[in-house]
C-alpha cells in the first residue's frame, strides 16, 4: 500500500480568497458571518450567512465559461488552480491518464436552480437557458475540473450531505493508497446561499439568527456557508521523486452509518467512525492532539460529538484540543469538510490550532478542551477531521505531520 500526502490546497471561501489569507483569519479567530445580500433575503426569517464577499465571477472567468459555471462549480475552479499551482504538477501522458478528481457536493447548482424556478414560476416564462440541466449538476464542478486540467482518471462526486467532502477525500485517499493512481485532486465546494437555498433550511428550525457558537452553552443553531477547498492527494514516492512540498500526510478515514435517524446524530456511529479512523491509520489514541470538530452550534451535533469523543478517547478527551472553525467559515454542508481540512493541516505544519470563536457559556454536556475563542501555538504530530451528516453518515478522516511517529520518517 502507498502513502498518500497532500502537496497542494486551495480555497476560496468567506475568510479568505486563498490558504493563505484563510489561515490568518483562522489564526486572528476572525468571523466570515454578516448579513446576507441577495435578492428577496427580506423575505427570510434566517438572514445572517458566511458568503464570499468582494468576488467577482467576470474577473476569473470569459462569458462563455459563466453560461456553464454555476457559483458551487466558480469556487471550486478557483480553489483547484491554487492548489495545483502549489503542486506544480503538469497532467499530461501517463499521468494525466490515471489522475482524477472526487469531490463532495450536496446542493449543485442551487444559485443556478433558484434563478430559474423564479424565472418560470414567478415570472411566468417559458423557456430557460439550454445549458440549465448541466450547470445545476451535482458533477458540474467535478467535470469542468477535469476538463480544464486534462484529469482523465477516475473522476466522480459524492454526496452526503454534510459529510461529502469527509467522504469524497476518502475516496480519493483510498485510490492513491491503493495504487490505482499516483495523484487525485479531491475537496469540496458548496454555494446554497440564495432565496431558496436557505427559505429550505429555515423549515428545519436548526439555523441560528445571530451567530454560530458551537460547544458554548447558549448556543442557538448553526449557520451557512459558501465556498470551496481543494487538493492534491499524492503518493509519497511519486512526490519526492519530483520534490514536491509535502504540507501533510493523509495517514487513515473511517465511514459508518448510524442507521437510525434522518437528522438525530448517533454518539454509536460518531465514535466508530473515530475509532475506524484510528484503526486505519494505526494510530494510538494518545497521539492525537488536534481534532477539527464537526460542531455544527445545534444541542444534539454539540453533545453528541462530545459524548462520542470522551467515549473514544476516554482520560485523554481532557488533553487533547478540539474546535470547530464553523464558528468562523460557517457550515458548508457539502464543501465543509474541505475548508476544514485546512485547519487541520495548520496544526500539523504550522504548530497553530483554530479556535472555537463565539464560546461564552461552558456546557457541562461538553466539557472539552474546545480551544475557546483564541488560537493556540502547539505541536500536533496527529489531528482528526469529523463529519457527521443528516442521514446519519459519518466519515472520519486521521493525518500525520510529515515526519512524525514511526510511520512518517520521510
Amino acid at each position: 500500500m502507498k502513502r498518500v500526502v497532500i502537496t497542494g490546497a486551495g480555497t476560496i471561501n468567506a475568510l479568505g480568497h486563498d490558504v493563505p489569507a484563510t489561515l490568518e483569519a483562522m489564526r486572528e479567530g476572525r468571523c466570515g458571518i454578516g448579513d446576507l445580500e441577495f435578492r428577496d433575503v427580506e423575505r427570510l426569517s434566517i438572514r445572517i450567512g458566511a458568503q464570499v464577499r468582494d468576488y467577482d465571477p467576470e474577473t476569473e472567468f470569459n462569458r462563455q465559461q459563466l453560461a456553464l459555471y454555476d457559483r458551487f462549480t466558480q469556487f471550486t475552479l478557483i480553489a483547484a488552480r491554487q492548489a495545483i499551482a502549489q503542486a506544480g504538477l503538469n497532467f499530461n501522458g501517463e499521468l494525466a491518464a490515471r489522475a482524477g478528481v472526487i469531490l463532495g457536493n450536496s446542493g449543485g447548482g442551487m444559485t443556478t436552480l433558484d434563478e430559474n424556478y423564479r424565472s418560470v414560476y414567478e415570472e411566468g416564462k417559458n423557456r430557460v437557458h439550454p445549458f440549465v440541466v448541466p450547470k445545476l449538476m451535482n458533477n458540474a464542478a467535478a467535470s469542468h475540473l477535469s476538463m480544464e486540467f486534462n484529469l482523465k482518471g477516475p473522476s466522480f462526486t459524492v454526496s452526503t450531505a454534510c459529510a461529502s467532502s469527509n467522504h469524497a477525500m476518502a475516496q480519493a485517499f483510498q485510490m492513491v493508497h491503493g495504487g490505482i493512481t499516483p495523484v487525485m485532486v479531491t475537496g469540496g465546494s458548496e454555494s446554497m446561499l440564495c432565496f431558496g437555498g436557505v427559505k429550505a433550511w429555515e423549515g428545519l428550525r436548526v439555523m441560528s439568527r445571530d451567530a454560530c457558537r458551537p460547544f458554548s452553552a447558549n448556543r442557538n443553531g448553526m449557520v451557512q456557508g459558501e465556498g470551496a477547498a481543494i487538493f492534491v492527494f499524492e503518493e509519497l514516492e511519486h512526490a519526492r521523486k519530483r520534490g514536491a512540498e509535502i504540507l501533510a500526510e493523509v495517514a487513515g478515514f473511517a465511514m459508518t452509518s448510524d442507521a437510525s435517524d434522518i437528522v438525530m446524530p448517533s454518539k454509536q456511529g460518531a465514535a466508530r467512525a473515530i475509532q475506524g479512523a484510528l484503526r486505519d491509520a494505526r494510530i494510538n489514541r494518545e497521539e492525537v492532539g488536534y481534532i477539527n470538530a464537526h460542531g455544527t452550534g445545534t444541542a444534539a451535533n454539540d453533545k453528541t460529538e462530545s459524548a462520542a469523543v470522551a467515549d473514544v478517547f476516554g482520560v485523554h478527551a481532557d488533553t487533547l484540543m478540539i474546535s470547530s472553525t464553523k464558528s468562523m467559515h460557517a457550515h458548508l454542508i457539502g464543501g465543509t469538510g474541505a475548508v476544514e481540512l485546512l485547519a487541520c493541516i495548520m496544526a500539523l505544519r504550522d504548530g497553530i490550532v483554530a479556535p472555537t470563536i463565539g464560546y461564552e457559556e461552558p456546557d457541562p454536556e461538553c466539557a472539552l478542551d474546545v480551544v475557546p475563542n483564541v488560537a493556540r501555538e502547539a505541536r500536533v504530530e496527529v489531528a482528526l477531521s469529523n463529519a457527521f451528516a443528516f442521514g446519519g453518515l459519518n466519515a472520519v478522516l486521521a493525518l500525520r505531520r510529515f515526519g512524525a511517529g514511526a510511520l512518517c520518517n520521510p
